[in-house]
């Protein structure tokens, strides 16, 4: 039996994550009370003799309160009733979770009375800390539309289904900041900058003329080396370690040649085996 926790602040996404969970087969329940999650469980068990062994459900700051104290108590009988449980936890910074709420003019689930909304924003997270400090995987919505989101669910999804490691490389731009939901961050603003060349300066690092000049570079093929090396070491301790998910990003500064460079080509050398790979260039959608 397979279980989904989708939790997150409100328009951080987790609607979009429970759609693209149902297009792969999960049976998902939205707004689920924490309280319930034990009585879930029992019809879990009744599902999975009927051959229905993938579920998933979201928890977010509809539910009581109260609820959010008792959700560790419930991991606890999710364990113990043999279930094989994952959770989401998504979040968006306040300011894009502020133009979603006035771009859709929806209600935040918490805003009463004259509470402003960022106020709001800040106690769900608050609320929602039991949650989001039990969290396998952290996704960052900032800067992600709904297709590459469906795309990344999908991905990460597929692979802890089929029992993998899922491995994302991510490039990304640190005038724009740095990725919150990743678990490595490599620093490659030390290398020549394409930028600086009139001919390349419209390319990104998918781009012929790029790779050609970025190749050209001993420290380039040293940088590539040691981040190659570093991962090789050190992800089957990971994977030992029966992790299911894994971010790995890498940075210039605008998002567009080194790093997208890097990330193609590390994804090249770690694709296959018992690792899904998967690619995101956050400055370039």
């Amino acid at each position: 039996m397979k279980l989904f926790i989708v939790s997150g602040t409100s328009g951080s996404g987790k609607s979009i994550a429970l759609h693209a969970l149902e297009d792969l087969g999960y049976y998902c329940i939205d707004n689920l009370p924490v309280g319930l999650l034990a009585a879930f469980v029992h019809e879990l068990h009744t599902a999975q003799q009927q051959g229905n062994d993938h579920a998933a459900v979201g928890v977010d700051a509809r539910n009581l309160v109260n609820d959010f104290s008792v959700f560790p108590q419930a991991l606890r009988q999710l364990r113990d009733s043999g279930i094989d449980y994952q959770i989401l936890f998504m979040d968006a910074d306040d300011d894009t979770l502020i133009k979603r709420f006035s771009e859709t003019r929806r209600r935040h689930p918490l805003t009463r009375g004259e509470m402003p909304l960022a106020e709001a924003i800040h106690r769900e997270r608050a609320m929602l800390e039991p949650l989001s400090s039990h969290a396998d995987l952290r996704v960052d919505t900032s800067h992600t539309n709904v297709h590459q989101l469906r795309d990344l669910v999908r991905a990460h999804v597929g692979a802890a289904t089929e029992g993998k490691l899922s491995l994302l490389f991510e490039s990304f731009g640190y005038k724009h900041g740095i990725p919150v939901d990743a678990d490595f961050v490599f620093d490659i603003r030390c290398l020549p900058n394409p930028h600086w060349n009139p001919s390349l300066r419209a390319l990104t690092g998918r781009d012929a003329d790029v790779i050609q000049f970025l190749e050209q570079q001993p420290e380039v093929e040293e940088m590539f080396r040691s981040i190659a090396g570093f991962l090789d070491t050190w992800m089957p301790r990971f994977e030992r370690d029966h992790r299911s998910y894994l971010t790995v990003a890498v940075g210039c500064t605008g998002g567009q040649h080194r790093s997208v460079y890097f990330v193609e080509r590390l994804a090249r050398h770690f694709n296959g085996g018992s690792t899904k790979v998967s690619v995101r260039h956050r400055e370039l959608s």
